[in-house]
């Protein structure tokens, strides 16, 4: 397990718990993609400016999106060429959650910009309608 992909992965759950919009939009590539998927084969992409706008809209608003993220395990990482990737557990609504997040290496060193975010869940149709309204 490579513990520095874990540690980058720390920094992005605690800039999104504490709803640190700045944060996240630094942490995001400007060519992020969420591709979410679900057992019945939707499948739904999001953006960084989806995302982004989400968050600000929720700051906004005064809204939280949790208050800890103390359930999340890290199954496994892998590093390849200038690419990580982590996969990530969660429970939402006693529902197993999974996520691969892959991450940019930044020329520096370390891990730089999350590029990818692969998430399998049960149901994503809440956002296949949020994202047929948005597109009509």
């Amino acid at each position: 397990m490579d513990q520095t992909l874990v540690d980058r992965m720390r920094d992005y759950l605690d800039a999104g718990l504490a709803m640190d919009v700045e944060a996240l939009d630094g942490l995001y590539d400007p060519a992020f993609e969420n591709v979410r998927c679900d057992e019945e084969g939707r499948t739904v992409t999001l953006t960084k400016d989806m995302f982004m706008a989400r968050f600000r809209a929720l700051r906004e608003q005064g809204v939280t999106v949790g208050e800890s993220v103390d359930d999340a395990s890290f199954l496994t990482t892998s590093a390849y060429d200038a690419y990580g990737s982590i996969v990530m557990r969660r429970v939402k609504d006693g529902l197993p959650v999974l996520y691969t997040f892959v991450w940019r290496r930044d020329p520096r060193g370390g891990w730089g910009t999350l590029l990818r975010e692969f998430t399998y869940e049960k149901d994503v149709s809440h956002l296949v309608r949020l994202m047929e309204r948005a597109t009509s």
